[in-house]
């Protein structure tokens, strides 16, 4: 008989968006799979800006609650009580256990994490000065346009999730300034090392 092969960690190289025209049935199908393959924990990172004055390009920030301001939800429609319970509790999205682990590596690898609040927003177009201010002022320290949908899913199957952003702009809307996209993308190829290592020392004690 052939061995079997437990599955340790199964790895994504990007995501689907919803300004792709994806829906958001779509958009969170691959975490469905990876309840099916036996995945008990979610580990999310994104880029996104930082409305938070004190976070600054390259930081990675540790999402400790978000805020859903996309127009649709990947749980509406019918459900199915054999996958989870129709009104998910979201009070505490991003698993605190993970988070404290986080936390703790960090500090360990010295790296600088930091710890705040994330809004989704549609996209594709970036937020004006007004935008930034009215996020600001409900409470969120950072933007972006992903993220949330698999969060709720996860929520909504049983994985524990975490989630982590990369800052890859300032958009402080007093001093905002025209923003260039391959910058964006050079910020986060930067940290790409530093999250890749925080990210497989927690994978290596959960």
């Amino acid at each position: 008989m052939p061995s079997q092969i437990k599955l340790k960690v199964l790895v994504m190289q990007g995501r689907f968006h919803y300004y792709e025209g994806y829906s958001m049935q779509q958009i969170t199908f691959p975490v469905r799979v990876m309840k099916e393959l036996g995945m008990q924990y979610l580990l999310l990172s994104n880029a996104a800006g930082g409305i938070n004055t004190n976070f600054k390009k390259g930081e990675l920030v540790l999402i400790d609650d978000h805020i859903n301001l996309l127009p649709e939800n990947p749980l509406r429609g019918l459900n199915d009580p054999a996958f989870g319970n129709r009104f998910v509790d979201m009070s505490a999205p991003y698993n605190i256990n993970l988070n404290q682990q986080f936390i703790k590596i960090a500090k360990e690898l010295s790296i600088n994490l930091k710890e705040g609040i994330y809004a989704a927003v549609p996209g594709p177009n970036l937020e004006t000065r007004a935008e930034y201010r009215y996020l600001k002022s409900i409470g969120a320290d950072m933007v972006g346009m992903s993220t949330v949908p698999e969060v709720i899913v996860a929520n909504h199957i049983g994985i524990q999730c975490a989630a982590i952003s990369v800052i890859t702009d300032e958009c402080d809307p007093d001093n905002l300034k025209p923003v260039d996209i391959s910058e964006i993308i050079k910020v986060a190829g930067e940290a790409d090392k530093i999250l890749g290592n925080l990210f497989e020392r927690v994978i290596d004690i959960i």
